[in-house]
């Protein structure tokens, strides 16, 4: 017996997922690893594409990344071996607890590090890179400027404040409620964090730049906000979006853009294999496995779920002042 989350189609996540017995995997192909999954997290893309998916009838294992223990390996791999701990990101298919993965995305986990970190070891990681290369092609020698970082209180926005920090660029970070900013303040003491509940908030934005350019935003959720986020900009600035966790349109007037030149980019992660180069690739999964071990305190882990919990899980993910990551051990 094996079992795996599976879907059909789209849906509200919490609905349509489903504990089946997929049973054994064949022996992993030549290049491949087997893993006795042991935790995977539930991001927030995970849930999105899901109910976005279009109905086929066919079963469709959920999840883009997991950790776990190497059982079996393939011919012609090498530099792993059973009993190995890894981590591995994006293979379609990782909700289950067994799964044949290629060798070449898969990254050994060292023994410090937790099954629920392990779980986060690359996608949250990757994005932040992403964003903090796309950042600073802003940037020159010398030149004073802050990068808004919007919807801070995340899992990515948490870590690309640390992976700021450590190469000391200037941030503002920006938070839905109150109570967050108190978080994050603690969190990073040396950081601005602004509350958009408070109807001044744009004013206090410019306050904490002091005068410096603010030439990126970046923004996860989209919608009104990316329409509120984008006039922060200075002249010639970018909105980086990295996300939709808001379903409506950006309400954007040509006049908005068109005054300042500015421009909106989009992110995704899911473009990493595919947009970055080999070299580039191993450069950001070395990167990501200092991050992990470098600041640790910034994988927190808002609850973990057994399988059959897969619908408390995901619906965990999408309350409001959730904090860190939701892990399912299987």
């Amino acid at each position: 017996m094996s079992l795996a989350i599976i879907y059909r189609g789209g849906g509200e996540p919490s609905e349509i997922l489903e504990v089946t017995d997929i049973g054994e995997p064949p022996p992993p192909a030549p290049g491949q690893l087997q893993v006795q999954v042991s935790a995977f997290p539930i991001h927030p893309g995970d849930l999105l594409a899901m109910s976005a998916a279009q109905t086929t009838g066919a079963e469709l294992v959920a999840g883009i990344e997991a950790t776990g223990v190497i059982t079996q390996v393939g011919a012609g791999v090498t530099g792993f071996g059973p009993g190995m701990r890894v981590t591995f990101f994006p293979h379609q298919g990782t909700w289950r607890q067994i799964v044949n993965v290629d060798a070449a995305i898969a990254v050994p986990v060292p023994d410090s590090v937790p099954d629920e970190i392990a779980a986060q070891m690359l996608c949250n990681p990757l994005t932040a890179l992403m964003l903090r290369r796309t950042a600073q092609q802003h940037f020159g020698v010398g030149f004073d400027a802050v990068v808004l970082n919007n919807a801070a209180a995340s899992s990515v926005g948490r870590l690309f404040t640390g992976i700021a920090e450590h190469h000391r660029i200037a941030t503002i970070s920006v938070v839905r409620s109150e109570q967050r900013a108190q978080q994050l303040r603690e969190r990073f003491p040396t950081v601005p964090v602004i509350s958009t509940s408070d109807p001044c908030w744009v004013e206090q934005v410019h306050t904490a730049a002091a005068g410096r350019p603010i030439p990126v935003v970046l923004d996860p959720v989209g919608g009104t906000m990316s329409g509120d986020l984008l006039p922060v900009l200075c002249a010639g600035g970018t909105l980086i979006i990295y996300g939709v966790l808001a379903q409506e349109p950006i309400p954007l007037h040509a006049a908005t853009v068109l005054g300042s030149a500015l421009a909106i980019r989009g992110l995704t992660v899911n473009r990493w294999l595919t947009a970055v180069s080999p070299e580039q690739r191993a450069s950001d999964v070395a990167s990501a496995l200092l991050i992990t071990t470098g600041l640790p305190q910034h994988f927190d882990v808002a609850a973990t779920y057994p399988l059959d919990r897969i619908a408390d899980a995901v619906r965990h993910v999408t309350q409001p002042g959730k904090d860190g990551t939701v892990v399912v051990k299987p």
